[in-house]
């Protein structure tokens, strides 16, 4: 399964500011653009992990079914 980010990227009067597209909440800035796509792999990474915890906390006890979908690589 292959998945499509769409990072987008702003130059700014301090650097860049960067975003994905697909993943509200996923954003960040770099003073260069290279630290900028740096920090956005970070803030999805990030951006999924806090998405992981607060349905493992809205899931408890319920009776649920876990498997993996898919990988995203970068």
């Amino acid at each position: 399964m292959n998945i499509n980010l769409t990072a987008i990227f702003e130059k700014s009067p301090h650097g860049y500011i960067g975003y994905i597209e697909e993943l509200p909440g996923a954003n960040t800035q770099g003073e260069t653009l290279e630290e900028a796509k740096e920090n956005l792999s970070e803030a999805v990474q990030l951006v999924l992990e806090a998405n992981r915890k607060l349905t493992e906390d809205e899931n408890k006890g319920k009776e649920i079914i876990k498997e993996t979908f898919g990988v995203i690589s970068a």
